[in-house]
């Protein structure tokens, strides 16, 4: 199986509007805020995101991040954000990256593949140690980011449930 890691396009095709809208707007902590729109609306997500990772009309708030897409095949299976570096916010709430994998491609190692392929992206953006943030009850989504060198520092309370903030060194 071929797998390979891009990011997402300022025009993109029907096969990746498809993937955004199968997988869930907020799943385990995930937000996928492309489900639901229409095609026109997508073109428009997709024009946006990208000049956001260049660091173009960013929201108050809000630093470069870059989508991008995972394929196993050519077939677009996972959609992955990693936002350059963190700021006061994203140390508390979301860290470097958050991936999901499109519900008809999971259980077969998805997510362990795209974060890999992300955290190779992060080192060359000269990240030294990656944040991961993820919900105490998403046992896969620890276990991928275990797998993948994550080191749990801590867990803490957060609206209602407990957030698990893992720390993955680049340098190692």
């Amino acid at each position: 199986m071929q797998i390979t890691l891009r990011p997402l396009n300022t025009k993109e095709d029907d096969e990746i509007y498809q993937m955004f809208q199968e997988i869930p707007a907020g799943e385990d902590g995930f937000e996928n805020p492309a489900h639901g729109l229409s095609k026109e609306e997508f073109a428009t997500f997709c024009q946006r995101v990208v000049a956001h990772s260049q660091g173009k009309d960013l929201p108050e708030g809000y630093v470069p991040s870059t989508y991008y897409v995972l394929f196993a095949d050519n077939q677009p299976v996972g959609v992955a954000k990693f936002r350059h570096y963190l700021n006061d916010f994203l140390r508390q709430y979301g860290g470097h990256i958050g991936y999901g994998i499109r519900p008809s491609a999971r259980g077969q190692k998805f997510g362990n593949q795209i974060l890999a392929e992300v955290l190779t992206y992060a080192r060359q953006q000269g990240v030294a140690k990656a944040l991961l943030t993820i919900r105490d009850y998403n046992i896969r989504s620890r276990k991928v980011c275990e797998y993948n060198g994550g080191k749990l520092e801590k867990i803490v309370p957060l609206n209602g449930h407990k957030e698990c903030f893992y720390w993955i060194d680049l340098n190692a």
